[in-house]
């Protein structure tokens, strides 16, 4: 009985699952020398732009529900590395800012993760990040179509 070929999309799915779990092992090795968890990492990543952010947005950015990045955000709140203000345009919203503090610890931080991440070389990470882009557009997209008109 000849072997079917193997399915392309399970192949694709164990890469990306792989390579995920290598990712994150790696990320939380370079972290916990910092006493960072990964998403606080995620969280303290989005607000090194300086921008302020809302609280939605952070949560959506760090893939944590609402409940846990307030547990998450008031953490870091208490070690003095976010705050959080009125939105001076919409006052109902709050948005999370590094503070001092959050700026130097962030450079420490991700120095320490750039030190540690395999270097691809510009146009492959390049090539990587456009595929992953198109990837999750493309699943996004897929998840928006109902399925009774798939």
């Amino acid at each position: 009985m000849p072997t079917p070929p193997p399915r392309r999309s399970h192949d694709l799915v164990h890469l990306l699952t792989r390579a995920e779990r290598l990712a994150a092992r790696r990320l939380q090795a370079a972290l916990e020398e910092h006493g960072c968890s990964l998403d606080a990492w995620r969280v303290l990543s989005l607000l090194s732009d300086g921008e302020g952010h809302p609280m939605t947005a952070v949560a959506e950015a760090a893939f944590l529900p609402p409940a846990t990045l307030t547990k998450l955000v008031d953490h870091l709140v208490d070690q003095n590395l976010v705050h959080r203000r009125v939105d001076p345009l919409d006052r109902r919203r709050i948005l999370a800012h590094l503070t001092p503090r959050g700026e130097t610890y962030w450079r420490r931080v991700d120095r320490e993760v750039r030190t540690r991440w395999p270097a691809l070389g510009d146009d492959d990470e390049e090539l990587l990040r456009g595929l992953l882009h198109r990837l999750a557009d493309a699943l996004d997209g897929a998840a928006a179509v109902p399925e009774s008109s798939v």
